[in-house]
């Protein structure tokens, strides 16, 4: 709301001859803080993303180790059983020596007494690594489920929003799962027209039913990119640049979007990334269209499966 009102103040400083320069410095400071504040965003997604990485690689040294202990725990159970067999034989020699007397049978009697000490010793070693072995594969097992948990649910997600925007596939919209994550890309001939980043009446409809699955979805994190092609911006006004204008469509859509009182405004993220992220050649018309575009990216709260890792470590 703080955004908007800004923007608001800023345009009309812009339009207003009367206004003095000191309250068109002090919009303009305000706007550059709110730019600050978006790129702090994009930086704690892309944070966000790298650590959903490092989970990934922490669950796979998990499993290796894993393999290791196991391989650990055969050599262990080979060991005592030849410990066990060389008991049997120093039994047999006890037993021998039992018939005699003097130093020699009771240097034998120790060592056969230090031999069963560590035994015990080793069976004791033994029990609590295989104890921890069986805790390591539960927590590892609950760990891979909680993610196949999770992919199952953005798969169900994907579909769901698959139906819900069907209208508006073929109009420049598409909806795809890759990566652990759903994404709903929209060109900006179904949202803007040239330089603007006031969203359209059939791009509000597509945007609103957005809207609806994600309210019914609250465990949802939800980062809005802007994207342009790479033809400079030119128009006057208050936009700087590409960037500025991606971040200001970006930002369109949030406004949209927080207009569902269902929706958790603290998982809503706006991003600009202006040419700098393009999916096709800006070499062509076609190319430079499929650049023009809003990417509206969907990735589950990984909480619980961090919480799951600290537990094992």
């Amino acid at each position: 709301m703080i955004k908007k009102i800004s923007i608001g103040l800023l345009v009309l400083a812009l339009s207003t001859s009367c206004v003095s320069k000191k309250i068109y410095n002090d919009l303009e400071s305000k706007f550059t803080d709110l730019k600050k504040e978006n790129r702090t965003l994009a930086d704690e997604n892309a944070a966000l993303s790298q650590a959903k990485n490092q989970l990934e690689i922490d669950r796979d040294a998990l499993k290796a180790d894993l393999d290791k202990s196991t391989v650990a725990l055969a050599r262990a159970a080979a060991d005592l059983e030849a410990s066990k067999n060389k008991y049997k034989m120093l039994q047999d020699s006890y037993t021998a020596l039992e018939k005699n007397s003097g130093d020699a049978l009771q240097s034998n009697m120790k060592k056969n007494r230090d031999l069963l000490d560590q035994l015990d010793e080793k069976g004791r070693a033994l029990a609590l690594e295989q104890e921890r072995l069986s805790k390591s594969a539960q927590r590892l097992k609950e760990l891979e489920d909680l993610i196949a948990a999770k992919e199952a649910s953005m798969k169900k997600l994907k579909e769901t929003l698959s139906k819900a925007l069907n209208s508006f596939e073929g109009k420049g919209l598409t909806v795809e799962q890759k990566n652990g994550k759903v994404y709903v890309s929209m060109e900006n001939k179904l949202l803007f027209n040239s330089g603007s980043w006031a969203v359209g009446s059939e791009g509000k409809k597509a945007v609103v039913e957005l809207g609806k699955v994600l309210g019914d979805n609250p465990d949802i994190s939800v980062l809005i990119e802007g994207h342009t092609d790479d033809d400079a911006f030119t128009a006057s006004g208050p936009i700087a640049d590409n960037w500025d204008l991606s971040t200001k469509r970006a930002t369109s859509i949030v406004g949209i979007l927080s207009e569902n009182k269902k929706i958790n405004k603290q998982n809503l993220t706006a991003a600009g990334r202006g040419e700098f992220s393009p999916l096709g050649s800006n070499a062509t018309a076609e190319g430079k269209a499929k650049n023009r575009r809003i990417e509206i990216i969907l990735t589950p709260r990984l909480d619980a499966i961090a919480e799951m890792l600290n537990d094992i470590n």
